[in-house]
């Protein structure tokens, strides 16, 4: 498993499809570049979603093709980076967000992905900030924070083309 990408069952390999909760927005994400995907475990997200972590998975923006309406909201992240978020402009699920310190990469919410039951998450962040009750593999790459460069990233989540 040298780049993880077998960890996350081939899922997220070739040519992948997905969409937001009411099917007005749908995408395609082309066979590319794209990192391995990760939980972030950290309070913005969970604020963000509701919910105890978030699952992200970076891509090159050029891959993905997208129908349908999008809305956009905007977020100064505690990093410095600025980050917009697109999202269907009708039941508002979040599809993808791009940060102006990752420039021609996005990020996709990977609960939106048509085969997202087919991963199996082996990377987490912001486990410092983790809800106690969520119980991580004895074998999951975790890290504090996050990482802090494209170099850091590719090393900690793998490349998955």
């Amino acid at each position: 498993m040298a780049d993880g990408a077998e960890g996350a069952g081939g899922a997220v390999k070739g040519e992948l499809t997905g969409g937001c909760l009411c099917g007005a927005v749908r995408y395609t994400l082309s066979a590319g570049f794209r990192l391995n995907p990760y939980a972030c475990h950290c309070t913005d997200c969970q604020s963000r979603t509701g919910s105890a972590c978030s699952e992200h998975m970076l891509f090159t923006l050029a891959d993905l093709e997208i129908t349908g309406e999008l809305d956009t909201g905007e977020y100064d992240q505690p990093s410095g980076g600025h980050s917009t978020i697109y999202g269907c402009a009708k039941c508002k699920a979040r599809i993808y967000a791009f940060n102006n310190g990752r420039e021609g990469m996005g990020s996709l919410r990977c609960g939106t992905l048509d085969n997202s039951a087919d991963l199996e998450i082996q990377h987490h962040i912001w486990v410092r900030s983790k809800q106690p009750w969520i119980g991580l593999a004895a074998d999951a790459k975790i890290m504090d924070e996050q990482p802090r460069s494209t170099e850091e990233w590719v090393a900690f989540v793998g490349i998955a083309s």
